[in-house]
């Protein structure tokens, strides 16, 4: 394939030639061989896929909710290339067998992926890390779906383990001991009530996460391991994390959502951590932009609409959110809030290199051909309609976003939408494991 005309994030008027999977070369004036797809790339600027390194597909366990074809047909439709599973699935994944079983279904995603080990009182960290983990976490510092929190003595355990092995760790920050019981107290309404959606907010409180990075930080710089903050929805947390040799990641609905939004959501914008003020958000926005953020990431958490309309306190927490990475973060683009470059650093160029993942994020030859065609002046609105992932529904309805017309996996189409009609096709299956340890 010859990719003619593009743009790059950098400014450059590019054609890209792919064979076998990688980027052969990236030039001026490149020929087509015979026989070669050409597309006319003119006008549209062409990014390296995203790497999601947080989702959680459901399976094994929750395939009601999503499964590995579509949840990562939801990412292909969305310009994710690489995405990396979380361990809170039924079976938790906290021992070899577990990640066996794993593995076998995720054989069934249409990109790439890795798949994260967990931890709990009865881990088996000998048959677990024995398979080719992508990291260790998500590590619940506090309970969460699937109930996985754990105690500062195992998770100092855990990383000193991690360290000995130099496996990254991704922590969930929140410290439970400060969260605000009474908020959950009386009549909280129903689920579309604003009463009843902020209060999950006031209850898991900023100061909760702020405590728990904190801590977090504290014990990887005793056991010299890799720590990388999932979700932080504070700015406190992200400060906290900017003069360390740790990273932190930040989630769209963090970014975009806050409690101003709760009336609208209702239940369905319960997740942990919660929304913040809409003054907390707009400092992590700020903090994203002025570079103190190193990776987007959705915490892609899918439940069924009917599990979302319970009440609060039996809604479980959290929200689609990985077909919509790229265009939320893009429309900022087109509307001047963002640099591209930046967008590029923190859903590609930055998770390759924090996680050490060989051939990605990247536009140069010899890459990993995962890329993504998007024409930034053409948004559409979000509609839970027209996205993939099972679950139905999506909290940032109405908004617009810049989709992807092409995603490449090696080389590979996955996703292609035609510019003019706006008809859709996948190709086939493609997903394997990228850590080859």
């Amino acid at each position: 394939m010859l990719i003619t005309g593009a743009e790059l994030a950098d400014g450059r008027v590019r054609d890209v030639r792919i064979r076998e999977g990688a980027i052969e070369a990236v030039g001026e004036g490149l020929d087509a061989d015979a026989g070669e797809r050409v597309v006319d790339a003119r006008g549209r600027h062409l990014l390296p896929g995203a790497i999601d390194v947080h989702v959680h597909f459901r399976e094994p366990g929750g395939s009601h909710k999503e499964t590995w074809a579509s949840g990562s047909r939801s990412a292909a439709a969305g310009g994710v290339t690489t995405v990396v599973d979380q361990p809170n699935t039924s079976p938790p994944t906290v021992d070899g067998d577990a990640f066996d079983e794993k593995a076998a279904l995720a054989a069934a995603s249409h990109v790439d992926y890795g798949i994260n080990g967990g931890v709990t009182a009865d881990w088996d960290p000998e048959s677990l890390f024995e398979r080719p983990l992508f990291a260790l976490g998500e590590v619940f510092l506090a309970d969460s779906t699937g109930d996985m929190g754990i105690a500062l003595d195992l998770f100092e355990e855990a990383l000193a383990e991690a360290a000995a092995r130099d496996v990254p760790v991704t922590v969930h920050a929140e410290d439970e001991t400060l969260f605000d019981e009474s908020a959950l107290g009386g009549d909280l309404g129903g689920v579309g009530t604003a009463a009843a959606a902020d209060a999950w907010s006031a209850y898991r409180t900023a100061e909760a996460e702020a405590a728990a990075v904190e801590r977090a930080l504290d014990a990887a710089d005793a056991s010299d391991a890799q720590v990388h903050i999932a979700h932080t929805s504070t700015p406190e947390g992200i400060d906290a994390v900017a003069d360390t040799d740790a990273t932190c990641e930040v989630t769209p609905h963090h970014l975009f959502l806050s409690r101003e939004n709760a009336g609208r959501l209702g239940t369905f914008g319960r997740m942990n951590p919660p929304l913040r003020s809409e003054e907390r958000r707009a400092a992590v926005f700020e903090r994203l932009r002025d570079g103190d953020v190193d990776v987007v990431a959705t915490d892609h958490a899918p439940h069924t609409v009917a599990e979302k309309r319970q009440g609060l306190r039996e809604a479980p927490s959290g929200v689609p959110g990985v077909e919509t990475l790229y265009p939320l973060l893009l429309e900022s683009v087109r509307t001047g809030e963002l640099p591209i470059e930046r967008v590029r650093d923190v859903v590609a160029t930055n998770p390759a290199s924090i996680f050490g993942i060989e051939g990605k994020g990247r536009i140069e030859a010899g890459a990993d051909a995962d890329l993504i065609l998007v024409d930034l002046t053409n948004p559409r609105e979000i509609e839970a309609g027209a996205l993939h992932s099972a679950c139905g529904w999506t909290p940032f309805e109405g908004v617009q976003g810049v989709f992807p017309e092409l995603t490449l996996v090696r080389g590979e189409v996955v996703y292609e939408r035609d510019p003019v009609t706006g008809a859709e096709s996948f190709g086939e299956p493609v997903g394997r494991n990228v850590r080859d340890r």
